[in-house]
């Protein structure tokens, strides 16, 4: 694969990764590239620990491969920095047809993954129900909240890496379902070193755990899983529905009230609400965009 290929990739996931509600691995599974990924993840074990040891340096980048996840890396971090102003303008000001957008695209993005899932059988259609029926129960959970001090901060950082590698659930969002979005932003806005350290060691732990189990999934029982995982992002349809009506309100970075919890309504209902068009026409145009778009990187990579 391609180093220029790779690095596009990661472009298109940092952009995902912006939006809370949008998860990159729905990215890189369609893009072709999710296992790959994860047995790079996974390559962080005792053997490359040992290379490191003996200083083969060159071994150990090889082990990991680590040009993959270097081109990946640098495209995920140019989309962040190039794209996150202009897409958290856009999610500020004219956040319905963003999601429309972002609606077409994971809809167009299921719809590829369901194409690979073969010879459909009970055991598959009910692993594609429970994928959905498990995304759909996390957008519909109500604002918890972890009080058990650093324990709670690893527990929230091992749970969010494990939704973000997850096709169609945000890592942004488990933090806002566990109580501790504001929480985090106010970490690193403050710069508290220990609580960062112990979040992020909860992260890397999370990451290491969860690859493995995926790998292990997608190897053992690679059709249940992928029917399991096509129903997750089915089931996030419900998270990036544009026209939403907010129950409940989650604090920000600088002490904004942002949505926590939204339920999906209809276009006339959400007019009813807000008092604000609901532009179906051009959220439908832009669903359109979105779901031509992703047909058109399975084209061009997801055979790769």
């Amino acid at each position: 694969m391609k180093s220029t290929g790779v690095f596009l990739r990661g472009v298109l996931m940092g952009a995902a990764d912006i939006v809370p509600g949008v998860s990159g691995g729905t990215v890189a599974f369609v893009t072709g590239i999710y296992d790959t990924l994860l047995g790079s993840i996974r390559a962080f074990d005792l053997a490359f620990l040992s290379l490191l040891w003996r200083r083969d340096f060159t071994g150990a980048w090889q082990h990991v491969n680590g040009p993959f996840l270097l081109a990946l890396l640098l495209g995920i971090g140019t989309s962040i920095f190039s794209l996150a102003r202009l897409i958290s303008w856009t999610l500020e000001n004219y956040p319905v047809p963003l999601w429309a957008f972002f609606f077409g695209l994971i809809l167009a993005s299921a719809a590829v993954l369901l194409r690979q899932v073969e010879n459909w059988n009970f055991p598959r259609f009910l692993s594609l129900l429970v994928g959905a029926g498990a995304a759909g129960l996390i957008a519909f959970s109500p604002v918890a909240s972890i009080d058990l001090g650093l324990v709670g901060v690893f527990l929230s950082g091992f749970l969010a890496i494990c939704a973000m590698i997850l096709p169609g659930i945000s890592g942004s969002f488990i933090l806002v379902l566990l109580g501790m979005y504001g929480t985090v932003l106010t970490a690193v806005k403050s710069l508290d070193l220990l609580f960062l350290l112990v979040f992020i060691l909860g992260c890397g732990t999370g990451l290491l755990c969860f690859s493995r189990l995926l790998h292990w999934l997608l190897h053992r029982f690679h059709q249940a899983t992928m029917a399991l995982l096509t129903g997750f992002l089915f089931g996030s349809l419900i998270i990036v529905w544009p026209w939403k009506r907010v129950v409940d309100w989650v604090q920000g970075s600088h002490g904004q009230l942002k949505p926590a919890q939204q339920l999906p309504v209809s276009p006339a209902e959400y007019f009813a609400l807000t008092g604000q068009e609901p532009n179906v026409l051009l959220c439908v145009a832009l669903m359109l965009v979105g779901f031509a778009l992703v047909w058109l990187i399975d084209y061009c990579w997801g055979r790769d």
